[in-house]
């Protein structure tokens, strides 16, 4: 399929049973309020996506599954995430064969290449694949930052054409701009700085809270898009405290939580991680229900 990289991506969760088993029908739930609310994209197996606890046959089932029920409507994207370019290439392979329209790239997991490393290796996968590829740069959670010089070394490779952009650093828009025009795609990757850069020039914004609140997301992007700024900051300041549980460690048992709350999705993650309990969750459903309480007519 061919696409853009443009709008609405959400890095979906990977829905599970109480007996740690996928939990297909509850993800699908989720995925029919994605294509229901007008997202652009579906991301597999990112961070929300727990991809670190799947097993391949697991990806397998889920990505197969995201395809036969979206029927084409939007680009499926899987997430390879890989201590090590001979598997990184593997599960690129992977994603060939199973179907999908392209790849979220993550520099080496566990070992902090250097820049030249982390090059060569984005290199050494998109060599394999005619898969267009979105290069998630994230130093805040996985200690390597993809700099302008890293991607001056990788604009000749023709199906690198995107950036998760989650430095947190809004000023990233304007430089990638300034340096490289329309060469690479910027699609945001923090939910709590998604308005300010949508409206420096970012093309998309891979969410996380779309997982329980996806009208309003894709509400927000589309108000930027059209210049109607105050009726998109209205929004997007009653999302704030909600769009506040992605920068958490914990934002997969906070988002997946708020989903439940919301109807479309259940709290249960894969150990290590626990479902919340205690005060700990009692703050955060707080949060939620104050939300939900609250939440704009559209």
């Amino acid at each position: 399929m061919k696409f853009e990289w443009k709008g609405v991506f959400p890095a979906v969760t990977t829905q599970f049973s109480k007996k740690d088993e996928l939990d297909l029908p509850m993800f699908e739930k989720n995925l029919k309020a994605q294509l229901d609310a007008g997202v652009d994209g579906i991301v597999l197996g990112g961070t929300l996506g727990e991809s670190s606890t799947l097993t391949s046959s697991e990806k397998e089932n889920l990505i197969k599954f995201t395809i036969e029920k979206v029927k084409g409507k939007v680009p499926v994207i899987l997430n390879v995430a890989e201590g090590s370019t001979k598997e990184a290439i593997q599960q690129t392979a992977n994603a060939v064969k199973w179907g999908a329209d392209g790849l979220m790239l993550l520099p080496p997991m566990r070992y902090k290449a250097d820049d030249r490393e982390t090059v060569v290796f984005f290199k050494a996968v998109a060599e394999t694949t005619k898969l267009p590829i979105m290069i998630y740069n994230n130093p805040v959670d996985y200690k390597i930052e993809v700099t302008l010089d890293m991607f001056e070394e990788l604009k000749d490779c023709k199906n690198i054409n995107a950036v998760k952009e989650s430095t947190r650093n809004v000023s990233n828009v304007t430089k990638m701009r300034n340096r490289f025009g329309d060469r690479f795609k910027i699609l945001c990757g923090v939910d709590t700085i998604a308005l300010e850069e949508l409206l420096l020039g970012a093309d998309g914004w891979v969410a996380g809270l779309v997982c329980a609140f996806p009208k309003e997301t894709v509400a927000i992007y589309k108000l930027a898009k059209q210049g109607k700024i105050e009726e998109a900051a209205k929004i997007y300041r009653w999302f704030m405290p909600l769009l506040e549980l992605d920068i958490h460690p914990k934002l997969v048992q906070y988002i997946k939580l708020a989903a439940a709350e919301a109807g479309i999705g259940s709290e249960y993650v894969r150990a290590p991680r626990l479902t919340l309990a205690g005060e700990e969750r009692k703050r955060i459903l707080s949060i939620i229900k104050e939300g939900l309480k609250n939440r704009p007519k559209l």
